[in-house]
């Protein structure tokens, strides 16, 4: 057999099926864009949605299949992707928050004029990238599968034209994003210098044995700028303070999908480097990860606690801030598994917690899109007296709050901070354990405010609240609302896809708190 015809190989279309089809059809979603009249742009967020469930059902035939392609020649355990439980269950996460997302988005497109066809071009191409993150087991398609799934962000972000919230928010994470990404590339090439590979098991053989101890410290420093990018994805201080203006300048849909889908590629990219990359090297990113898991959930519940509820988009930065908290939380396992003997079992905890996050935080982000539709301004005092208005919205709502403060009956979310909180505790990491428990009892405050303004009579319309209705989405007030004063609007019927997202998210919420066990058994098991 001739050299060039032993690096042939064959791909496993079934294995790579779940980011392809993302990626098809966002293609698709382009090119009809050209060919569509206007009146029937509509049907590509119908095509998109579509092709996302697609998406979604290509990993059933992977369950329980271990499935791997693009190997090494003479090495099929050395693989750049690879379809096992660990990238199945973020894929899942993935693909899912990408749904909901979309049906979010079908409304929001329309009555915020956003081109159609790049919207949900970028979305699927984002989450194509996102996709493929979990399955990478090589530094290269790691960093590639990173950069696909956050450039189109940064244009969802900054889709709205002419505003200046949202220009300055896709500005900001832009530039913060890249100076991230260039750290991480300098800690790449540190460790493919020092190692010669950049599959992650070669780099774990080769870091055990490095003959000079210059390598070392260059494979030191390599190991710590490489998890600066991922940090970042993450939201983890310092590298959080892209994440409030960016919630509030992006369409609310996106801001969801940032904070459930844009942490979920932080933290299975995290994983992937620490557990199976740079596990001789735990002695640095354990404490390291303990320290920034501390800062991450302090700097996050203290800023929720000090918004202003009648600032304009106050709901949506609580929810930013309370975002920025719970990725301190889900660091905590992740900074066990650095002083644990079997790494892998450590990181089902924070798989656990980010599949209750994922369902209950997208939840919410729905509901303040539904309250955004009368009130642009979606202060958190424009959700005083929800019940009465929308019994059922304002009880989905308190429940995604309970859930997200571990309270009952959001049953889910309270086992799941238990599941974290024992996993450092196991670690030996006491200290960090009472962090943990200190800010959960902060966070407890304002999400049970939120929570109690639901159920509180409505307020007779103020002038804080006429310019509430009259606000735009980028901060102005129209001349006509400060002329003539008008009462709240009347609540029109909640669109389809909106109130889907909604019931799925109560729906899931309420089968996952009925039956914890379902996401809870990831935290027992090894996924790597």
């Amino acid at each position: 057999m001739s050299p060039i015809t032993s690096l042939v190989q064959s791909v496993d279309w079934v294995a790579l099926a779940p980011p392809t089809i993302a990626a098809v059809v966002a293609l698709v979603v382009l090119v009809a864009d050209l060919f569509l009249p206007v009146a029937r742009k509509p049907l590509l967020g119908w095509i998109a949605t579509a092709g996302l469930a697609l998406a979604a059902l290509s990993l059933l035939p992977l369950l329980n299949a271990g499935r791997s392609t693009f190997c090494l020649s003479g090495h099929p355990t050395v693989c750049s992707y690879v379809a096992d439980p660990f990238t199945l269950v973020i894929q899942f996460l993935v693909l899912a928050g990408a749904l909901l997302t979309a049906l979010l988005s079908i409304d929001t497109v329309r009555d915020q004029g956003l081109p159609t066809g790049e919207y949900w071009f970028l979305l699927l191409s984002s989450a194509a990238g996102a996709a493929l993150l979990p399955a990478s087991r090589d530094l290269a398609t790691l960093v590639i599968a990173l950069e696909v799934a956050s450039l189109p962000a940064f244009a969802l972000v900054g889709l709205r034209r002419g505003d200046r919230l949202s220009s300055e928010a896709a500005l900001k994470f832009f530039l913060s994003s890249v100076a991230a990404t260039a750290v991480m590339l300098l800690g790449v090439s540190f460790l493919y210098a020092t190692t010669g590979s950049l599959h992650l098991t070669r780099v774990a053989h080769a870091l055990t044995s490095l003959p000079d101890p210059r390598l070392a410290t260059l494979a030191g420093a390599g190991v710590a700028l490489t998890l600066v990018g991922f940090a970042f994805k993450t939201a983890a201080a310092p590298f959080h303070f892209w994440v409030p203006d960016t919630y509030v300048g992006a369409p609310l849909p996106i801001a969801g999908y940032l904070s459930v889908v844009g942490k979920a590629v932080g933290f299975s990219g995290l994983i992937l480097v620490t557990v199976q990359g740079f596990p001789s090297y735990a002695n640095v990113w354990g404490p390291a990860l303990a320290v920034l898991a501390a800062l991450t959930m302090t700097v996050g519940n203290v800023a929720a606690l000090r918004q202003d509820p009648r600032r304009a988009h106050s709901a949506v930065r609580l929810l930013a801030w309370s975002s920025v908290g719970q990725a301190g939380y889900l660091l905590v396992p992740l900074a066990a598994a650095g002083y644990a003997r079997q790494p892998a079992h450590a990181i089902g905890s924070t798989v656990a917690y980010a599949l209750m996050y994922a369902v209950v935080n997208l939840g919410a982000f729905a509901v303040a899109a539904l309250v955004a539709r009368t009130r642009p301004a979606n202060r958190l005092t424009d959700y005083r007296g929800l019940y009465q208005r929308r019994p059922l919205v304002a009880l989905a709502l308190g429940f995604f709050l309970l859930c997200l403060a571990g309270l009952p009956p959001g049953i889910i979310g309270l086992f799941a901070k238990v599941v974290v909180f024992s996993a450092a505790v196991d670690a030996g990491l006491a200290w960090l354990a009472v962090v943990m428990a200190v800010n959960v009892v902060i966070a407890l405050y304002y999400y049970l405010q939120w929570t109690a303004v639901l159920f509180r009579g409505a307020e007779a319309a103020g002038a804080g609240e006429i310019a509430g209705a009259g606000e735009t989405a980028g901060g102005a007030v129209p001349e006509a609302a400060l002329a003539a004063p008008r009462p709240y609007r009347a609540a029109a019927g909640i669109p389809a896809p909106l109130a889907t997202a909604i019931v799925l998210a109560t729906v899931l919420g309420i089968a996952l708190s009925g039956a914890p066990q379902l996401v809870l058994r990831f935290a027992s098991g090894a996924l790597l």
